[in-house]
């Protein structure tokens, strides 16, 4: 802020005027600004957030835009430390059979389950894009659209899997062969591109 660092994941009052600055992430992918009172534009669907896909929500951010802010909940709450997670060298992902599995062969599943793959650099908040082994269909033709999930692996017609993240949509037609455990998909959001990808079956709790 003005030039002077500001601590990680903590409370910095910014002053009128003050110019603050955030910079490229220099771990993970993603970084997050928080400001009390919140951003008071028009709720849609009970969220202020944009959801790119969709359209919906206020416009993306552009040079000039200017957010206008809520009223302030009072003073921050004292913490005497918040986790840095870093990103993983490996990305460890348990997943359960997706409703779809009987669409694929047993080798894809056995793929799954012991192929290495990598985050690709396609990947964003829709997806985790993966490079590595194609997954081969038992089935052929093409669902009618169903409802996705957070965590959904989705597996498209090039047979890379697909990890549904934040602002995935609500419906898709490509079959899913797996699902990811909700504790692991914050390291999927922040991992980075050529970060390896390991899928682990889980029984289902």
């Amino acid at each position: 802020m003005d030039g002077r660092p500001a601590a990680w994941g903590a409370p910095v009052a910014v002053p009128a005027g003050a110019l603050l600055q955030v910079g490229a992430a220099v771990a993970g992918v993603r970084a997050y600004v928080a400001v009390s009172g919140g951003v008071a534009v028009e709720p849609v669907l009970g969220s202020r957030a944009t959801d790119l896909l969709s359209g919906l929500g206020p416009a993306p951010l552009a040079d000039g835009t200017v957010l206008p802010l809520g009223v302030p909940a009072g003073p921050p709450a004292r913490v005497d430390g918040v986790p840095r997670p870093r990103p993983p060298a490996e990305l460890v992902l348990r997943v359960v059979p997706g409703p779809r599995a009987d669409w694929f062969t047993a080798g894809a599943l056995r793929d799954l389950a012991t192929r290495a793959y990598r985050v690709s650099s396609a990947s964003n908040r829709i997806g985790l894009r993966t490079e590595g082994p194609a997954l081969e269909r038992a089935r052929t033709g093409e669902l009618p659209s169903e409802g996705m999930v957070l965590g959904a692996v989705q597996v498209p017609p090039d047979g890379r899997p697909v990890v549904f993240l934040a602002d995935h949509p609500t419906t898709g037609g490509y079959p899913v062969i797996a699902v990811v455990r909700a504790a692991d998909l914050p390291a999927a959001a922040q991992a980075v591109p050529g970060t390896p990808v390991r899928f682990v079956p889980v029984r289902r709790r």
